[in-house]
């Protein structure tokens, strides 16, 4: 007889993908089924597995809560695995609580993982305390929004509004009036502070501040929307000291990641450090390349090799992979000089502890080759070149053309990536973008297949092109394009410093 599963209902946070609690990166990472509410960063699907069942619920889908129930019940007794990932914390405002009462009724074991709920965490990047020793020690929550069905309010204004301290709403955008009007008729002051804040704790987040006589006319003029919170009190005041979010230089950019997704982290990471609202669009992955055989010849013939070339990272873990399936000692790549183009590339090859004789900084042919010049004479040297299966002929042409012999093997290949978990697509088709980042040519190639850029700009004007060196901004040019922004320094360091310039240049303006 099959085992039951466990069904985990687990705190997604308030937006914020780095929001995710530890207990709850951890189940996702060993989940088989994740039932998520649309309004959860989809990002957080990143630390399921790849054969995990991935199942979205929400008001434009057609799962309703009794199909849900029934849905994670049938899940578990399969044996599964199952976390039911919801929005903030299940517990607060949520039908965590029912969808716990369904588990146990049924007989499924069941944990509840807590998260951070928007209460405190969208105050909090919005620059608003809910308590402060100088103005109050006490705060109120209440949700302005009932549920459907409901004809009347089942809330206390009365004591809401005697109560001191600070006032939270939930779920009251659509009820703004109705809510402050009802305050104001209960004696608290036409003057008292007041902020909204939409999407709290993504790069969207927008905040307006009023008072309760002014708030309703500035939410409206802002076009303020739900998912929102409304903090009501003094603390709100604090916002023009505490406003630490907002502060950050590339805050309210929209930033579109298009290198492959496992090369992406780290750059989306920095990005978000800096305030971006990052879209991981991955639009390459790599694959074996065509002409293994070429690649088993260069395995046999290392030892005769003067120089291993390697011009991406990319290059480094195929090749590797490679050649530990064909060699047991790391001695077996003979005594051939390496080089690394690029500072990425050589530090991919530092983790395996191999010694870089030489580093061109900059990724083009010319560059390359004269690097190569001035180090030595490289007449008559045999070269293996290991990089992607489509790539620039110019580089092996540079190295002949100083006398050298030169074997161009493919070790990967650059394909297109169509999936998109995380729904990042339909979100630049449907709001567009600040930049769109391109770390090759590949990705422009690819970008383009799936998106057509010249379509993409024209629905979005101000959108720009953000290239990481020339042999990118080529590929962009061939489209009849141009970056509106290019890396001194081929990198994504690079890359994050010439964005980074841009933002302060803006600011000054």
């Amino acid at each position: 007889m099959k085992k039951t599963g466990t069904v985990y209902l687990v705190g997604a946070g308030p937006g914020d993908a780095g929001l995710l609690t530890l207990r709850g990166a951890e189940l996702l990472r060993r989940t088989d089924v994740v039932i998520y509410d649309l309004l959860v960063n989809a990002e957080l699907l990143r630390h399921a597995p790849r054969t995990a069942e991935l199942i979205s619920r929400g008001k434009r889908t057609d799962v309703s809560q009794e199909k849900l129930n029934a849905l994670m019940i049938a899940k578990a007794r399969e044996g599964k695995c199952v976390v039911r990932l919801k929005g903030g914390d299940p517990y607060i405002f949520g039908r965590g609580a029912e969808e716990a009462g369904e588990l146990a009724a049924a007989g499924i074991p069941f944990e509840v993982v807590p998260g951070v709920s928007s209460i405190s965490a969208a105050p909090n990047y919005a620059g608003i305390p809910l308590t402060h020793r100088d103005h109050t020690s006490n705060f109120t929550v209440f949700i302005g929004h009932e549920g459907e069905g409901k004809t009347a309010s089942s809330l206390d204004f009365d004591q809401i509004a005697r109560i001191s301290g600070t006032k939270v709403i939930l779920m009251g955008v659509t009820h703004l009036r109705e809510l402050t009007l009802a305050l104001a008729a209960r004696g608290v002051s036409a003057t008292t502070p007041v902020a909204i804040v939409e999407r709290g704790t993504t790069g969207r987040q927008k905040s307006v501040v009023g008072t309760l006589a002014t708030i309703e006319k500035l939410a409206g003029k802002e076009k303020i929307a739900p998912p929102a919170i409304t903090i009501i009190g003094d603390v709100v005041n604090l916002r023009k000291h505490l406003n630490w979010f907002e502060q950050r230089p590339l805050f309210g950019e929209r930033i579109v990641i298009t290198r492959a997704r496992e090369q992406a982290g780290d750059f989306a990471h920095r990005l978000s450090e800096l305030g971006a609202d990052v879209l991981e669009l991955p639009c390459i992955k790599t694959a074996p390349p065509t002409r293994l055989g070429d690649v088993a010849d260069a395995m046999l013939e290392l030892n005769s090799y003067n120089w291993l070339v390697f011009t991406s990272a990319n290059g480094v873990a195929t090749f590797f992979d490679y050649f530990f399936k064909a060699h047991q000692d790391m001695r077996d790549i003979g005594g051939a000089r390496i080089a690394a183009v690029g500072p990425a590339t050589a530090a991919k090859l530092r983790e395996l502890h191999l010694q870089v004789d030489l580093m061109p900084a900059e990724a083009t042919a010319v560059k390359i080759a004269a690097a190569f010049k001035k180090f030595e004479t490289i007449a008559n040297l045999k070269m293996c070149l290991l990089r992607a299966e489509v790539a620039n002929t110019e580089l092996p042409m540079a190295l002949e053309t100083l006398g050298a012999i030169v074997d161009d093997i493919a070790v990967y290949q650059t394909v297109a990536e169509t999936e998109d978990v995380t729904g990042a697509g339909a979100k630049l088709l449907a709001d567009g973008a600040d930049w769109i980042t391109f770390t090759s040519a590949s990705t422009v190639e690819h970008f383009h297949g799936r998106f057509n850029l010249q379509t993409l700009l024209k629905k979005f004007p101000k959108t720009k092109l953000a290239s990481i060196g020339p042999e990118t901004s080529k590929a962009i040019a061939s489209l009849g394009l141009k970056p509106e922004l290019e890396a001194k320094e081929h990198t994504t360091d690079g890359l994050l410093a010439a964005l980074f310039k841009d933002s302060q240049r803006g600011s000054r303006k």
